[in-house]
């Protein structure tokens, strides 16, 4: 049986080819020993080689991976736009981002991962030109399990990750609000989404939570789709509850992200999530990919890739012009990954400015990831215009309807989904300025009580113990005491620590994760995420 490196070196390579490395030598070696089908021990040896290859000076961009380091190479832009809506307009706008989604990711599912020619041929056989409604079903082209998501078939928005995503972003938002960290997040998937409907980078990411590697870790552990689309879909939910605000809808997106992307694939997502916010307020396309561009590193190719996109939108007539350039550039680039759909994304956005039909179709006439590139751009424009501008003809038919893999929300109405989310947006436009806690400075010590489902358990930061303290004639059988913490940090608000707890021959171990206010502690117990509150006795 292949190993895990066996199977996933030949991506990595291309990976880290395009991360900037010099890859020649090692790729001879690693073609010598596919063909030889060498030991699992020495391709671990030579992906560890690999990833740790050093980036060439001569690479032209800065891509880091983390929040500060990002918004440190951010261009200059306006991080808060003033909102002027009222509540009965953002809900409208918002709801119309559900709807603009579910209708463009609907259009591009038939048709996913066509490249543009094939779809191209598809749509001259079949009589489809100039497309202006949803494709036709044609069981030469496509397999039955596509039909519900063609014309005159479309009861519903049928079940896509696309459209599951946005779903476990609401929940966590729901339970965390703007205190959501890389951790809860993972947390809300393992509890939430079956790993069997996760793909590619996300996969990857779920396979590390399993093996207890957690964010950051978690992105780039044997994952060599670290930049590809997974976490660009993932993006709207951020920006829905972030009216007016792209860099904390920017933020929030980077904590989602950073679970299982690095790089432009966290990049995808912060620029995505900042042109939704953005697109309460500007009407104009430029405007909003400008918002967007103006939360990731001015330097990273994806930065480069959509400043060139919208230079050709501006001197072309035509968006196929366009398309033979952006395939010229940036084709060479698998047709899941961030930057070439991202390149679709500002071309919808410019030829669709005031045609959210135009924007939708032209977007995936571009093929690649047709059901991503689509949603995202039906999306913007839904939450621009707004749920009562959209055209009957692409959401009518989807009859408010939504199904999920998501637990629990297998079956949705859009506009329950959009309730949902305003109000989340609401709670978060009040959420107290967590910039401003984080100006405090002061050292995690002295002995705390916590409670949480487990009771009561002293925190003693002094002897690095936690000591499980009212679980009767439980305490010595299930939870030993004390525990020694393994590891604790704390940057003000934010603290973490982690403890094992001896069940008998094997470890259950356990991280916090929360923040400190004054005397007063709250955060979580993972896994499962139970809440704990404390307060300082020492």
């Amino acid at each position: 049986m292949r190993s895990l490196e066996q199977k996933l070196i030949k991506l990595e390579l291309k990976q880290r080819n395009e991360e900037g490395c010099r890859t020649e030598e090692i790729a001879s070696r690693i073609a010598t020993a596919l063909e030889r089908n060498a030991s699992t021990t020495d391709f671990k040896r030579l992906y560890e080689e690999l990833v740790n290859l050093p980036i060439e000076p001569s690479f032209p961009y800065t891509e880091p991976s983390t929040l500060e380091a990002i918004q440190a190479e951010r261009p200059d832009a306006p991080r808060e736009l003033g909102v002027t809506s009222d509540d009965a307009e953002i809900y409208n706008r918002i709801y119309g981002g559900w709807l603009g989604r579910a209708a463009g990711c609907a259009l591009g599912k038939p048709v996913e991962g066509w490249p543009k020619h094939r779809i191209d041929t598809f749509l001259r056989e079949t009589n489809s030109l100039p497309l202006d409604n949803y494709l036709p079903f044609s069981d030469t082209y496509m397999s039955g399990i596509q039909k519900p998501s063609t014309r005159g078939n479309i009861r519903y928005m049928d079940r896509d990750d696309d459209m599951d995503y946005p779903i476990l972003g609401l929940i966590a938002l729901e339970r965390y609000g703007p205190k959501l960290t890389p951790r809860s997040m993972a947390s809300i998937w393992i509890a939430n989404m079956s790993y069997g409907m996760v793909y590619t980078a996300e996969k990857a990411a779920y396979r590390n939570f399993v093996m207890s590697i957690w964010p950051p870790e978690s992105a780039s552990y044997r994952n060599p789709y670290r930049e590809w689309i997974g976490a660009q879909i993932r993006a709207d939910i951020f920006g829905y509850v972030a009216a007016g605000k792209p860099q904390l809808a920017a933020e929030l997106a980077f904590r989602d992200a950073s679970i299982s992307h690095e790089k432009n694939g966290i990049y995808g997502e912060m620029f995505v999530a900042a042109m939704i916010a953005a697109a309460f307020v500007y009407s104009k396309s430029e405007d909003i990919i400008t918002a967007g561009l103006g939360e990731i590193p001015a330097q990273s190719r994806l930065a480069e890739c959509v400043r060139n996109t919208f230079s050709w939108c501006q001197q072309e007539k035509s968006w196929e012009n366009v398309w033979v350039k952006i395939n010229q550039h940036y084709g060479h680039y698998h047709g899941v990954h961030t930057i070439n759909n991202a390149a679709l994304i500002a071309m919808g956005l410019y030829y669709g400015e005031t045609d959210f039909e135009k924007g939708i179709v032209c977007t995936v006439r571009g093929g690649w990831d047709t059901d991503c590139t689509g949603a995202t751009v039906g999306s913007i424009l839904g939450i621009k215009g707004g749920a009562k501008s959209l055209p009957e003809k692409w959401v009518g038919v989807l009859n408010d309807r939504l199904l999920s893999a998501v637990g629990g929300e297998n079956d949705n109405k859009i506009s329950d989904l959009a309730q949902r989310t305003f109000e989340v947006c609401k709670k978060i436009d009040t959420a107290p300025d967590r910039a401003a806690k984080a100006k405090l400075e002061g050292p995690a010590e002295g002995s705390w009580d916590l409670q949480s489902a487990w009771g009561k358990q002293l925190l003693n930061f002094s002897s690095a113990t936690i000591e499980f303290t009212d679980m009767g004639h439980y305490a010595s059988e299930d939870f030993p005491d004390p525990s020694r913490l393994t590891s604790s940090s704390y940057s003000h608000p934010e603290l973490k620590f982690s403890f094992a707890i001896d069940k008998g021959g094997w470890d259950y171990e356990v991280d916090f994760e929360g923040e400190i206010d004054g005397n007063t502690l709250e955060g979580f117990f993972y896994p499962g995420s139970q809440p704990v509150r404390g307060r300082k006795i020492l």
